[in-house]
């Protein structure tokens, strides 16, 4: 995985807090049932920095054919940093987020193993024309390895489609993904 530095960091933290953003309180969320998290949305693609480097990466897959953006992980002080971000021709209409300890079952599902996004412990419809929407997670919660589902309902060129983060299958019968990450691959080297 490709590691931050400190230069990088800076660049990218300017360079996020220049958007215009949208800071959505908790009581705004419509599904929200922990209170350590917090979520922004950000309305100007363009000014963000095309060579922020990140920890974990992975492709937002829409209908399951069209490559629609990419989920990113990052780690910031107590923070994990979920950030969901859109191709140019393609916005955010809502997200669905369940982040836990793999293995505990954290993440909702049915009893065939298909995700039951309604029971997601974050989840929000976001303003018209939302290009990213960032998740702030307190990681002190989760183990080193831990597991996310990054839902998302997006509206492309086709219309509207339902997208995941790219990952591993649920194994149901839907084509939902989830992905297993840790949290000591994303310590940069002047942290340790």
């Amino acid at each position: 995985m490709k590691k931050l530095n400190l230069s990088s960091a800076v660049l990218a933290f300017i360079t996020l807090f220049s958007c215009n953003t949208e800071e959505l309180q908790l009581n705004d969320l419509e599904t929200s049932k922990t209170p350590d998290f917090r979520v922004q949305e950000f309305n100007n693609q363009s000014q963000r920095n095309p060579l922020y480097d990140t920890c974990i990466y992975v492709q937002l897959i829409a209908g399951q054919q069209y490559e629609a953006g990419q989920v990113t992980v990052d780690i910031e002080g107590d923070d994990l940093i979920l950030k969901y971000s859109t191709h140019e021709d393609w916005v955010i209409n809502a997200t669905h987020l369940s982040i836990g300890n793999c293995g505990e079952q954290d993440i909702p599902t049915t009893g065939s193993g298909n995700p039951t996004i309604g029971r997601f412990e974050h989840g929000t419809t976001h303003s018209e024309g939302v290009n990213e929407v960032v998740y702030y997670v307190n990681r002190q919660a989760l183990n080193d390895v831990y597991c996310f589902a990054a839902h998302a309902v997006v509206t492309g060129p086709n219309g509207e489609e339902t997208a995941w983060a790219e990952g591993l299958d649920f194994g149901g019968n839907s084509w939902a993904m989830y992905v297993e990450a840790t949290q000591s691959e994303c310590y940069f080297s002047d942290e340790k």
